[in-house]
């Protein structure tokens, strides 16, 4: 049998998204060495200047205005006065999908993001494709943005979520609860006491992880000088992501502070560093949630933004496994409490496990690769194999 063909989309390069979707061809790799796989930034793809220019409005709304943000995010009046645009632009961008899938033949395409979704979805319905779309869910709230008939699957981060995708309409037959994809390598064991060793910690105290997502958003800066107040004895990581400016002002500051702090800027050993760590104060993305929760961790969330963050936020709190807090400036005093109460962070690190899909990668990996061997049946008139397995729905 011919080798599978996948292609996974996503948008923006330093997201969540890209990295679920890296996540995935990672998993499928090992499950399929073979697999001829294409990762691709959709939206750059079909619209590179577009791409550069919504990004830019992006960053700016949710740095300057987060309440427009919060307006826009899941709204269905907004999604029914943006319908006829969409459609616009993604009846424009289908050319281009065709020649992409007519040159590289896919078995699947996967999708991280909504809006890719919505161009393949329409592309299918312009073209009246049978190519199977799946899309991947990477927040803990399904948006308006993501229902489309044309998808074929949806895998969402838990029951919860799909249980929310059936209630807008979606059939519970396309609805998989497979977890947040990510990296692999954060469900592997690891040596605590090596790699203490390795980062030069002292093993008897508390380490407390902070980091911003990519892009090291958040009160960052604050939340470090915060901690110098507190009474309990702490070490600190800190990851500040793409932002050099951050990271120049942090390397300039923490030589001033007194609690030992370990600085670093776009790091890709998050794994190591999330497993040291006691504590994990960031930003809910829902990658970075889904690593967090796999490895267990109590989770502290300052300030989430509107949107996919704040819902990220509302999950976890009402599950057990993260503290909401509104002010930087009291960090400190949740860290104390937390250190002086072990049985409060043992709390917070079991609601986390309870939580966690920490084998999701390698259960959408197999999905995905169930499905395409599905695909390639049909096409050689085994289709009652296919339903047997319980692939087809009647």
């Amino acid at each position: 049998m011919s080798p599978k063909r996948i292609i996974l989309m996503y948008i923006s390069e330093v997201s969540g998204h890209r990295n679920a979707a890296l996540s995935i061809e990672k998993a499928v790799r090992i499950l399929e060495p073979n697999a001829e796989i294409l990762n691709i930034n959709a939206f750059n793809y079909t619209n590179p200047v577009a791409e550069k220019v919504t990004n830019s409005i992006y960053m700016g709304i949710i740095k300057m205005a987060p309440k427009i943000w919060d307006y826009l995010y899941d709204n269905p009046k907004i999604a029914r006065r943006v319908e006829r645009t969409k459609k616009k632009i993604h009846k424009a961008n289908s050319p281009k999908l065709k020649k992409l899938f007519d040159r590289f033949n896919p078995d699947m395409v996967i999708c991280t993001q909504a809006f890719p979704c919505g161009m393949v979805a329409d592309y299918k319905d312009t073209y009246g494709s049978s190519l199977p779309l799946v899309a991947v869910l990477t927040d803990y709230v399904p948006h308006s943005y993501w229902i489309y008939d044309s998808v074929d699957y949806y895998i969402t981060p838990s029951e919860d979520v799909g249980n929310k995708l059936i209630n807008k309409g979606v059939s519970r037959h396309k609805v998989k609860s497979l977890g947040i994809p990510f990296d692999p390598k954060f469900s592997e064991p690891l040596d605590r006491e090596k790699l203490l060793h390795k980062y030069k910690l002292n093993p008897s105290i508390p380490v407390v992880l902070i980091m911003g997502g990519g892009q090291g958003l958040g009160p960052i800066k604050t939340i470090v000088r915060t901690l110098e107040k507190t009474k309990v004895d702490i070490q600190e990581i800190v990851v500040t992501g793409t932002n050099k400016k951050l990271y120049k002002t942090l390397k300039r500051r923490i030589k001033k502070y007194k609690k030992k702090i370990l600085l670093f800027g776009y790091a890709q050993h998050i794994n190591e560093l999330m497993h040291l760590a006691d504590i994990v104060v960031s930003k809910p993305g829902g990658v970075t949630t889904a690593e967090v929760l796999a490895k267990g961790k109590p989770m502290i969330i300052i300030k989430p933004l509107p949107g996919q963050e704040a819902n990220n936020t509302r999950y976890l709190a009402e599950k057990g496994a993260a503290i909401k807090l509104d002010k930087a400036k009291k960090i400190n005093l949740v860290i104390d409490d937390l250190v002086n109460s072990p049985h409060k962070l043992n709390r917070l690190s079991e609601a986390a496990k309870n939580i966690s899909k920490p084998n999701s990668s390698s259960d959408i990996a197999r999905l995905i690769l169930d499905l395409t061997f599905v695909r390639s049946s049909i096409s050689l008139n085994e289709a009652p194999r296919a339903k047997a397995r319980g692939f087809l729905k009647p």
